[in-house]
């Protein structure tokens, strides 16, 4: 691809660094930016800049968050009794999309995978049993639902997380099957993804 400005091939090259954005999409978004004002580009780039400098991850459950502890962990009117763990954070996106958990979340970022090279001591798992054993509050956590992807990675993980949690004496769920094998939560329609919630079943280890 020809460029007219060097300028511009290096932000088109920059742009498309991102994900699903090819080069042809790059390039009308740099020209998009050219053909308003300069604040509108500032603002872009001050809010690009604030979001890597600024941003946290809750120390509870490794959401994202202006504070050390995200708004689900301390919102007043969530059901701490229950704990939904998700791969990362586009699950908990997902799933508050469908407006049917009002519980709390854990963040694994990431499952299981051998072949990566992706381990246990890799994952927040650790940090998920110390949140059942030893909770921060008098609420104690009485459910855990697996919200993993429908594949041999995320059932290997899931697998796992019901032996070491088989000890504490919690209830251990998975969303129902409506989710089809092999596929991700972030890109399941809410519809499908709120009912997978709703009806979910005992997860047995054995």
């Amino acid at each position: 691809m020809n460029f007219p400005s060097k300028l511009i091939e290096d932000a088109v090259n920059e742009i498309s660094r991102l994900p699903g954005i090819g080069k042809k999409t790059a390039l009308r978004l740099a020209l998009h930016l050219l053909k308003h004002k300069e604040s509108v580009s500032e603002d872009l780039a001050n809010a690009i800049i604030s979001l890597r400098k600024d941003i946290k991850y809750c120390i509870s459950c490794h959401n994202i968050s202006d504070l050390e502890i995200c708004s689900i962990c301390s919102g007043n009117r969530r059901d701490k009794h229950i704990i939904c763990v998700v791969e990362d954070i586009p699950d908990v996106l997902a799933i508050e999309n469908t407006s049917q958990y009002n519980g709390l979340y854990h963040v694994l970022s990431g499952v299981i995978s051998p072949i990566q090279g992706i381990g246990p001591d890799e994952l927040n798992i650790e940090s998920l049993i110390e949140r059942i054993r030893n909770p921060t509050s008098s609420d104690k956590v009485e459910e855990v639902i697996l919200a993993l992807p429908a594949t041999m990675e995320g059932d290997t993980t899931s697998f796992y997380i019901t032996r070491k949690l088989k000890e504490l004496q919690v209830k251990v769920s998975t969303i129902a099957r409506g989710i089809p094998v092999g596929g991700e939560l972030e890109y399941t329609d809410e519809v499908t993804l709120g009912r997978s919630i709703l009806t979910r079943v005992n997860y047995s280890a054995d």
